[in-house]
C-alpha cells in the first residue's frame, strides 16, 4: 500500500500530541509501519502545533512534504487555512468548528479574519467540518474530551479497524490516566458517528 500521510495542526493545549500518538498507535497496532513528527511553536502561548504522523508497509522519513498530505486534520479553523497547502491534490480536510483568536488579532497586529467559512470553502474541495466543542460539552459532558471526538472523526477516514483505535486510547491512558478511559472512548465513539 502507499503511504498515508496525516497532518494535525492547531495550537497549544488542544490535545494534537495526544492525538497524533494515538493515530501513530493505532496505525502500530493495525501492522503497519509509522513514523512520527513534531513541530511546537510557542506552544504553552497558544502558539501552533504541527504533527506529521505517516504510515505504510515502510515509511522512511515522518516528514510530510508540502502538497502530500492525504488527510489535514485541523484542530481549529485559522490553523486549518494556514496549514491548506499542504493538503494533496486529492486530499480531506476535517476541520473542528473552531475560531480561535490568534494573538496577532488579540494584540491588534493584525485584524481579524473575514469570512471565516468562505475562505475555508475555498480553500478546500472537500471539507468535513465537525463541531467538537459542542459535541464534548453537551454530548460527552467533559470540553477537555474535544481531541478525542476529533480522533473519532479521523478514525472513519483511515484503513484500520476500530479495535486498533481502541487498543491504542488504552494503551496512552493507562496508569493514573486510566480513570478517563470511559469518557475519552464514549468522546471517541461519538466523533466517528458524526462522520458519515
Amino acid at each position: 500500500m502507499k503511504t498515508v500521510n496525516v497532518s494535525l495542526v492547531g495550537v497549544g493545549g488542544q490535545g494534537i500530541i495526544l492525538t497524533a500518538d494515538i493515530l501513530a498507535g493505532a496505525a502500530a497496532a493495525a501492522g503497519y509501519d509509522v513514523k512520527k513528527s513534531e513541530i511546537h511553536g510557542m506552544a504553552q502561548r497558544g502558539g501552533s502545533v504541527t504533527s506529521q504522523v505517516r504510515f505504510g508497509e515502510k515509511v522512511s522519513s515522518p516528514i510530510i512534504q508540502e502538497g502530500t498530505a492525504d488527510i489535514l486534520v485541523a484542530f481549529d479553523k485559522v490553523e486549518a487555512l494556514r496549514n491548506a497547502g499542504i493538503l494533496s491534490e486529492g486530499g480531506k480536510a476535517i476541520v473542528n468548528d473552531l475560531y480561535i483568536v490568534p494573538v496577532t488579532v488579540s494584540s491588534g497586529m493584525q485584524s481579524a479574519p473575514q469570512d471565516l467559512d468562505g475562505s475555508l470553502s475555498r480553500a478546500f474541495k472537500e471539507i468535513n467540518l465537525i463541531n467538537a466543542p459542542k459535541i464534548a460539552e453537551n454530548e460527552v459532558g467533559n470540553a477537555r474530551t474535544m481531541n478525542m471526538v476529533i480522533a473519532g472523526a479521523l478514525s472513519k477516514f483511515c484503513p484500520f479497524e476500530e479495535e486498533a483505535w481502541m487498543k491504542a486510547i488504552e494503551e496512552l491512558l493507562s496508569g493514573p490516566k486510566a480513570k478517563l478511559l470511559d469518557v475519552n472512548k464514549k468522546a471517541f465513539q461519538l466523533g466517528r458517528a458524526h462522520v458519515g
